[in-house]
């Protein structure tokens, strides 16, 4: 189980280490370390997704370790309150960013393992804290630098604590 505080509330997440193993402890190691705590959701589009994990409130993205291989092999799907990796057009490009699905985007979701058609791991869900979603999704977005759809009030991600 998984506590994520944001200056909006709590969010807890269940992770799926049986379907997405590497991805799972690639996320808790993140967690452990403390590199989650004092980034931003820094990419909100409502009727799609939040995503964060990567950047601080000034909009510097953070040091990550090695990307990870891509699990979305793995029969999970992209639907409303699960968890996935963000990564670059690169398919195994996945580091520390993740986003919490706010719609139903099978699109995302793998397909073959192709650069097209690997689409995004889903690594676990909300259990609880889906109204905190629901709040951050509503905020008010604007451009910032050449990044897009950025929150213009902080949302911030205070701590992610794991439960042994």
């Amino acid at each position: 189980m998984i506590t994520m505080q944001t200056n909006h509330g709590v969010i807890k997440l269940e992770l799926d280490a049986e379907k997405a193993p590497v991805t799972v402890a690639n996320f808790i190691k993140y967690a452990k370390d403390g590199f989650y705590d004092g980034t931003i959701f820094h990419r909100v589009i409502d009727g799609f997704m939040i995503q964060g994990g990567g950047f601080t409130e000034d909009m510097s993205q953070k040091r990550c370790n090695e990307a990870i291989e891509n699990e979305a092999n793995n029969g999970l799907s992209n639907v409303v309150g699960t968890i996935a990796m963000a990564r670059t057009s690169d398919p195994h490009s996945a580091t520390a960013q993740f986003f919490i699905n706010i719609n139903d985007n099978t699109f995302l979701d793998f397909k073959s393992e192709s650069v097209q058609g690997w689409g995004y791991c889903v690594f676990g869900k909300v259990t609880e804290g889906m109204d905190v979603v629901n709040q951050i999704k509503a905020v008010a977005t604007g451009n910032r630098g050449m990044h897009q759809d950025v929150p213009l009030e902080a949302v911030v991600i205070e701590s992610v604590t794991v439960a042994e």
